[in-house]
């Protein structure tokens, strides 16, 4: 099919739930895309912070094809090794002692949110139910992760909502403090925002509310599904903080391309939980399993971190020096390999002018320009993007 007709049968029988560009991707190889007119795109976007190591990264494909001759699905009804070496892994690695797996970034934020009534309920009776969030926050699109999320354009259309969620302002810790009542079963909070517009939650933001909930007898949760695993150049977003929290919910990058979520959880938690009271039939799945679990002995490496570590602060130099020479851009904000450029003019109108150029980026917002590329990308790479949005920023400036 050509490209006209891929586009026209897609209008024709996909729910329009996405606006998509007017090219389909057909390839990709390295931190490069290639559409069916076999044009390049150097990614800057990555699937939206999932793709970490690329595309055809020889590791992944190997484990893939012999995981697929041994099992792709059997549902949790079975034991299967993947999903446990996995699990070990991840628990070794963090603060948790147990994980539950599931498919999605959504899907793992509902299993933190039904863990913490279930762990408030047991631990602390009836009527402590109450979740708080804060302003810019994006916890996923079920109802939910949409509760917990502030944005009235994704929630106002789906109303009523799951009751019990309350908002505070982000990094106002006082504000925080008295959002957290004796009613508060757990606060969800991105130790990064990446959606809400690359904001970094204070050090001394998380520590009060790590107190607050010790305080009030609730639960904290970081919600590192687009932040986690490597992003901002330490294996867990949450570490430079030195605050550990009760849950933590992943997803994006886990299984290099292939859908995967987790819930980890400490053992406290994981003692409210009972046979029987969540589940799904292909979370955990052997193929998914053994891809992440080759792709998380990669990315927790010391050498492979200090790599994002050293490329992100070559990429946030970059951007600050292009920042100086285009009037359209008032704040650049990031760690490791996410960062946000805050505009004057739309976001999507420096997206769409990549296109052109060659080169894929992704709003955060109406005004705020998100890099989340593979975090295998070279100082090269780096320069490439300058190269290609460099242009773009300053003729925007001058029109």
């Amino acid at each position: 099919m050509t490209t006209q007709q891929i586009i026209d049968l897609e209008a024709k029988y996909i729910v329009p739930t996405y606006r998509r560009p007017p090219f389909v991707l057909d390839r990709g190889d390295g931190v490069y895309l290639y559409d069916t007119e076999g044009k390049a795109y150097l990614d800057f976007v990555s699937g939206i912070a999932v793709n970490a190591l690329g595309y055809g990264d020889t590791e992944l494909l190997d484990t893939l094809q012999s995981q697929s001759q041994k099992l792709w699905h059997v549902s949790n009804l079975y034991h299967t090794m993947p999903h446990v070496q996995l699990a070990r892994s991840l628990c070794e690695n963090s603060f948790a002692d147990r994980v539950f797996f599931c498919n999605s970034g959504g899907e793992s934020v509902e299993a933190a949110l039904k863990f913490a009534r279930k762990w408030a309920r047991e631990t602390h009776g009836e009527g402590k139910t109450e979740f708080v969030a804060f302003s810019g926050s994006f916890h996923g699109r079920t109802m939910g992760a949409l509760a917990v999320t502030a944005r009235e354009k994704y929630q106002a259309p789906f109303a009523p909502l799951m009751p019990g969620a309350r908002f505070a302002p982000f990094n106002d810790a006082d504000a925080a403090v008295e959002a957290i009542t004796p009613a508060t079963c757990a606060v969800i909070v991105e130790p990064v925002q990446g959606e809400g517009g690359v904001h970094e939650a204070g050090a001394e933001f998380l520590r009060a509310l790590r107190q607050r909930c010790d305080e009030q007898g609730a639960l904290l949760i970081f919600d590192e599904v687009q932040c986690g695993l490597g992003r901002t150049g330490t294996l867990w977003a949450h570490e430079p903080s030195g605050v550990t929290p009760d849950i933590m919910t992943l997803a994006k990058p886990l299984g290099g391309g292939l859908p995967i979520g987790a819930t980890l959880v400490t053992e406290a938690v994981a003692q409210a939980i009972q046979p029987g009271d969540h589940g799904s039939t292909f979370a955990a799945g052997p193929l998914a399993c053994a891809v992440a679990h080759a792709l998380f002995e990669r990315v927790r490496k010391p050498a492979f971190l200090a790599h994002v570590r050293e490329v992100g602060s070559y990429l946030g130099a970059r951007l600050r020096a292009l920042a100086a020479e285009s009037p359209v851009v008032t704040e650049v904000r990031g760690r490791g390999l996410i960062w946000g450029l805050e505009l004057t003019v739309p976001a999507n109108d420096i997206v769409a002018a990549g296109f052109e150029a060659g080169l894929l980026t992704v709003p955060a917002g109406e005004k705020v320009l998100r890099l989340v590329p593979p975090l295998v990308i070279e100082k090269e790479h780096v320069d490439e993007l300058i190269a290609r949005l460099g242009p773009i920023l300053i003729e925007t400036g001058e029109t």
